[in-house]
């Protein structure tokens, strides 16, 4: 899947928002750009919205960047998780 935005030297690739009313750009790599489609897809909301949505949880000393790739592998962490178990209750 080929992600839109703009890819530089660096091989990121940069994406612009607009978060709480001030434009900012992100670059992350392809990779993790993928992934955040797909969370956002699941969650049945826009990439913008989950961006948002990071950004407004985000603590003020961790880059937005750095909390969107935490985002991805968190999701990545949980979907790779297995069921949880019924607790036993000792009823048994």
């Amino acid at each position: 899947m080929r992600n839109p935005g703009r890819r530089g030297l660096s091989g990121l690739i940069k994406r612009s928002f607009s978060l709480a009313g001030h434009r900012t750009s992100v670059a992350l790599e392809e990779e993790f750009w993928t992934a955040l489609l797909r969370i956002a897809a699941t969650r049945e909301q826009s990439l913008s919205s989950l961006v948002a949505a990071v950004d407004a949880a985000r603590g003020t000393g961790r880059p937005l960047a750095s909390a969107l790739r935490v985002t991805a592998l968190q999701e990545i962490d949980r979907a790779r998780a297995p069921a949880a178990k019924p607790e036993n209750d000792g009823g048994g």
